[in-house]
C-alpha cells in the first residue's frame, strides 16, 4: 500500500504522477490530505524517468474543480479515473454507469450549486477601515473551497467598492484594482447588522410573492446554515404566516382595478392616456387631473415623489409648485439639469381636504392609495428603464420597498434593486418648506444636497 498526500490540484497532480509512473494502481493507493501521514510517502521520479500520459484536457478541467470539493474521497476518485484513461478506456468521462465519473459529476454539480448560493446569498455589511474610508465586509460558511472560485465575480459586480469577504478557512480583498487573498476568519469579525440590513429587509418583505409562497421548498433551497447567516432569515416564517392575508390584498378590487387599465406595450404616451381615466381609488374622483411623468423616455435617470400637490394638480405637471421649484433650484446646485431627468410621483392624483377658506390642504395617501397607483409607476419605470432611481420621501421610497422603509433612518444608501441597478431615497423637498425652525431646514438641506451630489456623481460615471 502507497500513500498519498494531496490538498489541491496541483498536489494531487505531483503525486498522480509519480503514481502512475511507478504503475501503483488505485488499489494499492491509499489517498488522504497534507496533514495525513500513513504508511511512507509516494515514490518518487525523475522527470526523465516518467512516461509521458495524455488524458483529455476536458478531465484536467474538471479534476481541478472537484478539488475544491470537500469529499475526502475526491483525489481518489480522480486517480482513479486518471488510471482509467492512461490504461485505455478514453470515454469513460462519458459513461454513465461507471461510478467515478458519476461521482465527478455529481461534484461538479454540487459546486455549482454552492457557487450559486455564494452569488446569490452573500450579504456585505459597510464598516470604516483606519483611514475613515468606507469598507464592505461579508462572512460566508461555504461547504467546499470555493472562494478562489467566487471572488472575481464580486469584484465585478461591486468594481467600485472595497470589500473583504471572509470564511472560516480563506478570505478574499478586493482594493479597487487587485484580489487579495488571505487567512480565514470566524463569523465573530463581519460586522453586526446595520441600517442597510433594515433597507434590505424593506425591499425583500416587498418582493416577497405571498402568492408563491412555498416553505418546503424555499427550506430545501435555503437550508438553516444559510437562513442563519442572512438578514432575511428570520423574516422567513412571518412573511409565509402572513402569505394569505397578502394574497388576499394582492387581489384586492383597487390593485386589480389600476393593473387592469395598465396597457401591455408600456409605451408613456398610451400610459399617459390611460392613466387619465383611473378611478382605482377615491383620489381620482375629486382630483382635477391625473398628473403623469415627464421627461426623457430614455433618462438614465427618474425621480420619484410623492404626490402631486395644489399647483401640479390644476396645471397637469409633476414638480411646478413650490416645492418642485426648490427641487429645481437645488439640482442645480449639485450639477444635475431638470431637463435631463425623468420626473414622476408614486401618486397621480392630488388628495386634499377643502378648508372653508376654499384653500385645498395637501393630505398623505394611505396604503392602499399608493397600491392602487402602484401598476402606473412600476410601469412608467419599466418603459423608461432608468439606470437610477431616486425617490423623494417616504411615500415614494415605501411604493418600491414597502411600508417599513423610513427616511431618517434609510436615506442616502444606493443599493442595487429589481427596477435599477442604482436606487436610492431622501428627503422631499416639501419637507425642507415645513422644517421647523431655521437650523433644522439648513441641515435637511445640506443633507438633501448630499444626496443629490452623490446622485450626481453616480451619473457622471455612467455617463463616462
Amino acid at each position: 500500500m502507497i500513500a498519498a498526500r494531496a490538498f489541491d490540484f496541483d498536489s494531487w497532480r505531483m503525486q498522480a504522477r509519480a503514481l502512475l509512473n511507478a504503475e501503483v494502481s488505485p488499489e494499492d493507493a491509499l489517498w488522504g490530505d497534507e496533514q495525513t501521514a500513513l504508511f511512507g510517502g509516494t515514490p518518487s521520479t525523475q522527470p526523465e524517468q516518467a512516461r509521458a500520459v495524455r488524458v483529455p484536457a476536458s478531465f484536467l478541467s474538471k479534476a481541478e474543480q472537484a478539488c475544491q470539493h470537500a469529499d475526502p474521497e475526491r483525489f481518489a476518485v480522480l486517480y482513479r479515473l486518471l488510471w482509467k484513461l492512461a490504461h485505455g478506456v478514453g470515454h469513460v468521462l462519458e459513461d454513465p454507469l461507471d461510478p467515478d465519473a458519476a461521482r465527478l459529476t455529481a461534484m461538479l454539480r454540487e459546486l455549482s450549486e454552492e457557487e450559486h448560493d455564494m452569488h446569490a446569498f452573500v450579504r456585505f455589511r459597510a464598516t470604516r477601515a483606519p483611514d475613515g474610508s468606507e469598507h464592505w465586509v461579508a462572512w460566508f460558511n461555504p461547504v467546499h473551497s470555493i472562494l478562489k472560485r467566487v471572488a472575481p465575480f464580486f469584484a465585478r459586480r461591486y468594481p467600485a467598492m472595497h470589500w473583504t469577504l471572509l470564511t472560516p478557512t480563506a478570505s478574499a480583498s478586493w482594493d479597487g484594482t487587485t484580489l487579495h487573498f488571505g487567512p480565514g476568519a470566524p463569523s465573530e469579525a463581519a460586522p453586526r447588522p446595520d441600517q442597510v440590513d433594515a433597507l434590505f429587509l424593506s425591499y425583500y418583505e416587498n418582493i416577497f410573492n405571498p402568492a408563491r409562497s412555498n416553505p418546503k421548498l424555499l427550506h430545501r433551497q435555503l437550508p438553516p446554515r444559510l437562513l442563519r447567516d442572512m438578514p432575511e432569515g428570520g423574516e422567513v416564517a412571518r412573511l409565509a404566516k402572513d402569505a394569505p392575508k397578502r394574497v388576499q390584498d394582492m387581489n384586492s378590487p383597487r390593485a386589480s382595478a389600476s393593473a387592469a387599465l395598465v396597457p401591455n406595450d408600456h409605451e408613456l404616451g398610451s400610459l399617459r392616456s390611460a392613466a387619465a381615466h383611473c378611478r382605482a381609488c377615491p383620489i381620482g374622483e375629486h382630483a382635477t387631473q391625473t398628473v403623469f411623468g415627464e421627461g426623457p423616455p430614455n433618462a438614465r435617470l427618474m425621480i420619484v415623489g410623492e404626490q402631486p400637490g395644489d399647483e401640479e394638480d390644476l396645471a397637469g405637471k409633476p414638480f411646478v409648485g413650490p416645492a418642485g421649484r426648490l427641487l429645481e433650484k437645488l439640482l442645480e446646485r449639485a450639477g444635475l439639469t431638470r431637463s435631463e431627468i425623468y420626473v414622476t410621483n408614486a401618486v397621480k392624483h392630488f388628495k386634499f381636504e377643502r378648508l372653508p377658506t376654499k384653500r385645498r390642504l395637501h393630505m398623505r395617501p394611505v396604503r392602499s392609495e399608493v397600491e392602487a397607483c402602484r401598476a402606473w409607476l412600476l410601469a412608467e419605470v419599466d418603459s423608461v428603464k432608468p439606470d437610477m432611481i431616486l425617490c423623494l420621501g417616504a411615500t415614494a421610497a415605501q411604493s418600491f420597498c414597502g411600508p417599513q422603509f423610513r427616511v431618517q433612518r434609510d436615506r442616502g444608501k444606493p443599493t442595487t434593486t429589481p427596477w435599477a441597478p442604482w436606487w436610492m431615497a431622501t428627503y422631499h423637498p416639501s419637507a425642507l418648506l415645513r422644517a421647523s425652525d431655521e437650523a433644522a431646514r439648513k441641515q435637511m438641506e445640506r443633507q438633501f444636497l448630499d444626496d443629490l451630489e452623490t446622485t450626481h456623481e453616480q451619473l457622471a460615471k455612467l455617463t463616462h
